[in-house]
């Protein structure tokens, strides 16, 4: 037999070879496409670090310390039940005390050393201010930053950073238009924190108020609110809006009590949460007053109500709540930490398996995220990075329970204010994006 091979079955021999090597390449292709990889920094094959500032201690610790714990908690439930394209998230916030120095310091640590692949829901106006041109000029998602500031809202300028909250100014309008309407002919003054928290919500109440009888400020690190209270009183001011941390709404209310002060208080969400202004309130006083104070307050929201136990976001988060952070109070700081993260989970989703970070930012500018349990749509596109668009006007009962007194309305820092009436979001069965 003659040892050359056929030119025809040598032919055949090598389509098949070329074929087999094709094919080959294709699977090995495709299982790449498929793979985790590590696709920056803070992003493993197994693994999404992320981190944030909180004060955990300080004056902006009350309430405020338990949203990135309820954070946490939505993460680890996101993990046990396969996480994100497999990946789990490891969340490290660090304290920093509501000390813009402290926040300076702990976000290289989260950025440089940690090397998270984004900052996400670090909490404060001042604190935050100390950091957000940093983490832009690193290229660093900076997510969901825990705080109303329009200042967040710079895509030119600050392209990583996004809000999620409303912001005070939107809030500060809506509120102010309230005013008007159901208190109109009552002298009005202002008593707020004096940084950008409270003066963007100052902002907003003058778009819609056009006297003023007093405007009071304090600063975080003095607590004798006396003077300011008693100026209040003495301009005649029968309506207070406030755009005060939980700590210095309680201490305007009790000291509004001893000095026989008895107007009608107006504040800010982020001063108004039942659970810890009753706690600071009794705290406070000694346990004299209690959260009889609270009767009457007028405040809004942009999420369900954490006692509206038909509410199906209520009802995944609270039982998320009771699994993983028990020992932590259930009120609107909690359900303000597991929405956040919802979203955040969302956002990694859309990101697709192997994100990058201008590739988040690309999403959020283009992918319509419906977030967590928020009320109102979000206001992220390329030429915007707004959070929720609006609020809801509610009120403290004399039992502590928060009712709506109004429709849903949004706006812009500028625009008018429009009554929205889409449908919120509902969380899928399982709870994960």
């Amino acid at each position: 037999m003659n040892n050359q091979m056929n030119p025809t079955r040598s032919a055949i021999n090598r389509i098949a070879i070329g074929l087999a090597v094709a094919l080959l390449v294709a699977a090995c292709g495709q299982s790449t496409s498929t793979a985790n990889t590590a696709s920056a920094p803070g992003i493993t094959a197994t693994e999404i670090t992320i981190g944030s500032t909180q004060p955990l201690t300080g004056p902006a610790a009350p309430g405020y310390s338990e949203i990135a714990p309820a954070s946490n908690a939505y993460f680890q439930y996101v993990n046990a039940h396969g996480g994100v394209f497999g990946r789990k998230i490891t969340y490290k916030f660090l304290d920093d005390g509501y000390n813009p120095t402290i926040t300076a310091s702990a976000t290289r640590q989260l950025v440089l050393q940690d090397k998270v692949f984004a900052i996400f829901n670090s909490l404060g106006t001042p604190t935050h201010l100390a950091v957000f041109d940093y983490l832009n000029t690193e290229k660093v998602p900076d997510l969901f930053v825990a705080s109303g500031c329009n200042c967040w809202n710079d895509p030119s300028n600050h392209p990583y950073t996004f809000g999620w909250q409303p912001d005070y100014t939107i809030e500060g309008k809506i509120l102010g238009q309230y005013i008007n309407q159901s208190l109109g002919g009552k002298k009005v003054g202002y008593f707020y924190q004096d940084d950008e928290f409270g003066r963007d919500g100052v902002k907003g109440l003058d778009q819609q108020i056009t006297s003023v009888a007093s405007r009071q400020t304090y600063v975080p690190t003095n607590t004798n609110v006396a003077p300011a209270i008693a100026a209040l009183q003495a301009a005649g001011v029968q309506v207070v809006a406030s755009f005060s941390i939980p700590a210095f709404t309680a201490l305007a209310l009790l000291t509004a009590a001893r000095l026989g002060y008895h107007p009608t208080w107006v504040v800010s969400n982020v001063g108004s949460d039942v659970p810890t202004l009753t706690g600071l309130v009794t705290a406070f006083s000694k346990g004299a007053a209690g959260g009889q104070l609270l009767t009457g307050i007028v405040t809004d929201s942009y999420g369900p109500r954490v006692t509206d136990a038909s509410n199906p976001w209520i009802v995944l988060f609270k039982r998320i709540h009771d699994q993983y952070i028990s020992t932590l109070p259930w009120d609107g700081n909690v359900l303000y930490g597991m929405s956040a993260a919802y979203t955040f989970v969302q956002a990694m989703k859309a990101a697709g398996q192997n994100p990058t970070r201008s590739g988040l930012v690309h999403t959020l500018e283009t992918t319509h995220l419906t977030g967590g349990s928020g009320l109102v749509p979000f206001g992220f596109s390329s030429t915007s990075h707004l959070g929720y668009l609006g609020v809801q006007v509610t009120t403290i009962g004399s039992d502590g329970s928060v009712s709506a007194i109004g429709p849903v309305y949004t706006s812009s820092d500028s625009g008018s204010i429009n009554q929205y009436s889409g449908a919120p979001a509902t969380p899928p069965s399982n709870g994960i994006p």
